[in-house]
């Protein structure tokens, strides 16, 4: 079994946790089913409070901005998302260090409220972490464009992962008929790909 970091152990807990509890409250091992829909309905990202709706609570307009990302559609959703988490984070954590991954993924799922925010003008509510790992695959993508330009190597390895993560939201916009928060997916992409740009400039040597 592959072990995990405690940074990436964290984040899957921060996921797990209230996907447990309200799973739990799904198949009635305690609560009630209503507890999913409460959950959404104070952590999940509502448009609406954007444009004047009434919150639940004072800053939920803010918060909204973070808590999104650790509630997810079910517990095939929040395993999607966790796998990712695995695959994409240990490269993003061995290139910036366990609290430089974690500051990656807190601006990438912020970067994913900004973009669903932004170009959303419905009022669907979304939750899930897969704008944090946009973040973290945009990181890897310009890491990856940067190294093989500074040692001239080819650049198509790049632009094939690019093009296949295009690929997987055209795909998967079309199987769930169009209900694919591709929004937050571009704006954690490209927070992503911004702080990997920053802490790139920001750790080279000086001329």
């Amino acid at each position: 079994m592959r072990k995990l970091s405690p940074a990436i152990w964290a984040l899957v807990l921060s996921c797990l946790v209230p996907e447990l509890v309200l799973s739990g409250a799904d198949w009635g091992l305690w609560g009630t089913t209503r507890w999913r829909d409460f959950a959404y309905g104070h952590g999940g990202f509502w448009p609406g409070l954007l444009a004047g709706w009434q919150p639940n609570y004072p800053g939920q307009a803010w918060a909204m901005f973070l808590t999104y990302g650790v509630l997810h559609g079910g517990p095939v959703h929040f395993a999607v998302n966790m796998v990712s988490l695995v695959s994409l984070g240990e490269g993003v954590e061995e290139r910036l260090g366990p609290w430089g991954f974690l500051r990656l993924y807190a601006l990438s799922v912020l970067g994913g409220g900004l973009g669903y925010g932004a170009l959303v003008t419905g009022t669907v509510p979304m939750v899930g972490a897969s704008g944090a790992l946009f973040g973290l695959a945009g990181a890897l993508i310009f890491w990856g464009w940067s190294d093989r330009k500074a040692m001239s190597e080819p650049l198509w390895p790049v632009l094939r992962a690019l093009l296949w993560l295009i690929g997987l939201n055209v795909v998967l916009y079309l199987v769930t008929g169009g209900r694919l928060a591709w929004e937050t997916h571009l704006g954690g992409f490209l927070a992503g790909v911004l702080v990997a740009w920053w802490e790139e400039r920001r750790e080279a040597p000086p001329p």
